[in-house]
């Protein structure tokens, strides 16, 4: 483009004016094919005799979650259910995502592996607050968890890590997670290094920056797409004790309550 721009200043423009508008218009270009329309992009989801209604649904989020989460594991074309986006953020409030794995759930939380020393565990650190995000679209449903978090246990991180495959575990002990890399050769020749030194019958040993976390969910919301974007928002919440009930807050079970929210 810019060459461009000195070979019409060299041999066609003659005045100070023509290379400015020139100049403009290149810009311009530049500009408009740096802009991806994506206004076309729209798919059905649900139809009108497929609501999510209050009548219809377990009173407790858990429960919930469980029937939706056996749903998205039974549905063709979903492969990782148990996908989710994680977001956390630092003490001066920057935020940042990624993608992990649930590993278990139940009553007491939402559980997933990492490394402690990566840019997650730096800023669960600081903030132990996060947002889990579920994702199943063949379904059009979207579940997403606010809440604190903790470690699980030694031994709860031991368990899972030695049930991970042996090219997993050998991983787990190569990276240096989120840190500068010098090349792909680097880390092929960590990994190598620490092949020879355990072997597949040996018991690799859990890295102590590397373990588990559980999100005790303070509130969990379910969505489900509806075709005319009138989507159903279902979300449920544990307030302080003694809170008054909004208008729109109904009691659910085990402590949490549930209300419809605008889409």
């Amino acid at each position: 483009m810019f060459s461009c721009v000195y070979k019409s200043c060299c041999y066609h423009i003659k005045s100070y004016n023509s290379l400015r508008n020139h100049l403009i218009f290149c810009c311009s270009t530049m500009a408009s094919e740096a802009t991806v329309d994506l206004k076309d992009k729209r798919v059905p989801y649900k139809s009108r005799n497929e609501l999510l209604l209050e009548k219809d649904i377990v009173k407790e989020p858990i429960k919930l979650f469980e029937a939706w989460f056996k749903e998205a594991s039974n549905t063709p074309g979903i492969i990782e259910p148990n996908a989710m986006f994680i977001a956390t953020s630092s003490k001066s409030g920057i935020p940042s995502g990624r993608m992990v794995l649930l590993k278990s759930f139940g009553n007491n939380g939402f559980v997933f592996f990492t490394n402690y020393n990566s840019r997650k565990g730096i800023e669960l650190a600081e903030n132990p607050n996060a947002s889990l995000a579920f994702y199943w679209e063949p379904l059009k449903r979207s579940v997403r968890i606010e809440g604190h978090v903790e470690k699980t246990s030694e031994k709860e991180s031991d368990d899972y890590f030695h049930s991970r495959p042996y090219a997993s575990k050998i991983g787990a002990l190569a990276s240096d997670q989120s840190k500068p890399c010098e090349s792909r050769d680097q880390m092929s020749k960590i990994t190598e290094e620490l092949k020879q030194k355990y072997s597949e019958t040996d018991r690799v040993p859990r890295p102590k920056h590397w373990g588990g976390y559980v999100v005790i969910p303070k509130v969990i919301e379910f969505w489900q797409g509806q075709s005319d974007r009138v989507h159903d928002r279902i979300v449920f919440s544990k307030p302080t004790p003694g809170d008054p009930l909004g208008e729109y807050l109904h009691e659910g079970e085990d402590g949490w309550k549930y209300q419809r929210l605008f889409p």
